[in-house]
């Protein structure tokens, strides 16, 4: 069995049985038996294919319940921005869970929530902000639009295609991709219009003002669906936009924020300060914990006294609390936005060449560590993604076709790793022309 990462996350990737392995096979059969298909993690036809059994976890490794030793290019989903398992998110949790388990969310708070609370104020590019905790990315942005619809007295939002938000029924109905909603359609909010991600500006404008829009919501990089970038000064506009037009600025930054772009949060980038800003995965070091910071003004129209609109058994957990405010102290400590703007040059200077040296690259494109490579097609890119698995590295394929791969390592991620990394996928791509 591959060495244990009881106490280092900084090694290369180690195969002793092609993955999934016969552990993963016998966990898979129990798997099938006992969860539900829908959200279990079997492929294939009825799930005839295994899972990948997850034994272990830290730094930028993972280590299955077979002994293979991955490098993680998941970050999972972008929750281990600064690691798995990092050291100082285990102190945190281990230390906050000998005193408080669990509160009482809108009826008693507790010091780590408060605490929590004022920080986030002060990080995020939100004018005079106020915190609403969520329970999960989707929930944030739930919370978001609520906020919209409360602060402005209107119905409609507009989204953008490509773009993912979330599965709940509020977030669902703001997520592009037709296959997510089309089961529930009937049952999404009928005031969502949409328009291609980078469109011209003035389309915004126009969707504001026929349509009494309350927000419009935007992810900054689209992140699951494809890895996408606005054009040059895009953002500002629709900023512009929705202050000409009465409508408030949604960054979505749960994929994006805490330094996953190089800068803590991505519309830093163009010094744009949006009304209100989702954030989640990242910031809990891997526990669930989402937030919404808006503008106190906006957020004084939840109310205060009487039954909470919108809160969640969950809602700042103090295990999460615990963990989130170790993250903050490890991206700070550590530098690791900087070290994601640095790293992030060297993916650079390294995939920029791909397009050219191999058939099956369509684009590569990219910032900091929140990278996409763009295949040819879906085929090639599950081919490639079991490619690096069988290789050692965890890599997925996303955007509406399933054709983008994603390179989101850990901020941690060590040079040697990343290089190691670079490699694998090179060679990777290599295999698929042969």
């Amino acid at each position: 069995m591959a060495e244990t990462l009881l106490s280092r996350g900084d090694l290369l990737p180690e195969i002793v049985a092609p993955p999934p392995g016969p552990r993963s096979h016998e966990l898979s059969s129990d798997l099938a038996r006992f969860e539900a298909p829908g959200v279990n993690t079997l492929g294939g036809p009825a799930g005839t294919e295994p899972a990948l059994v997850w034994q272990e976890a830290v730094g930028a490794n993972v280590l299955d319940v077979d002994g293979n030793r991955f490098l993680d290019l998941t970050s999972g989903f972008g929750a281990a921005a600064v690691g798995h398992r990092h050291p100082r998110v285990v102190a945190a949790v281990r230390e906050q869970s000998g005193r408080l388990l669990h509160g009482l969310a809108d009826v008693a708070a507790h010091p780590l929530r408060i605490e929590l609370a004022g920080r986030l104020a002060g990080l995020v590019p939100v004018d005079d902000a106020l915190i609403h905790f969520a329970v999960s990315g989707a929930d944030a942005v739930e919370v978001a639009a609520k906020t919209a619809i409360l602060a402005t007295g209107r119905p409609g939002l507009v989204a953008f295609e490509p773009a993912y938000h979330g599965l709940t029924l509020g977030a669902l109905a703001l997520s592009a991709r037709e296959h997510f909603r089309r089961p529930f359609a009937g049952h999404l909010h009928p005031h969502v219009y949409r328009l291609p991600f980078g469109c011209d500006p003035a389309a915004v404008g126009e969707a504001a003002r026929r349509h009494a829009v309350a927000a419009v919501i935007v992810e900054p990089v689209v992140g699951r669906e494809g890895v996408v970038f606005p054009p040059p000064g895009w953002l500002a506009a629709l900023a512009a936009l929705c202050r000409e037009h009465g409508a408030l600025l949604v960054a979505d930054e749960i994929f994006t924020g805490f330094g996953r772009t190089g800068a803590l949060f991505a519309v830093d980038h163009d010094r744009v300060r949006p009304d209100l800003l989702c954030c989640g995965k990242a910031l809990g070091g891997g526990l669930p914990i989402g937030a919404v910071a808006g503008r106190s003004e906006l957020m004084a129209t939840w109310g205060t006294g009487g039954e909470a609109l919108h809160t969640g058994t969950f809602l700042a957990n103090p295990l999460s609390c615990a963990a989130a405010l170790a993250v903050l102290d490890v991206l700070a400590e550590e530098d690791l936005v900087a070290r994601a703007r640095r790293l992030g040059s060297e993916v650079r200077r390294r995939a920029a060449v791909w397009p050219k040296r191999y058939r099956a690259v369509a684009a590569v494109r990219g910032r900091g560590l929140l990278w996409g490579v763009e295949l040819v097609d879906a085929g090639t890119a599950k081919r490639v993604s079991a490619g690096l698995l069988a290789r050692g590295v965890l890599a997925l394929a996303g955007g509406p076709e399933g054709r983008v791969l994603q390179l989101v390592p850990p901020l941690s991620v060590t040079e040697e790793q990343l290089a190691t990394a670079l490699a694998l996928v090179e060679a990777t791509l290599g295999a698929s022309e042969v």
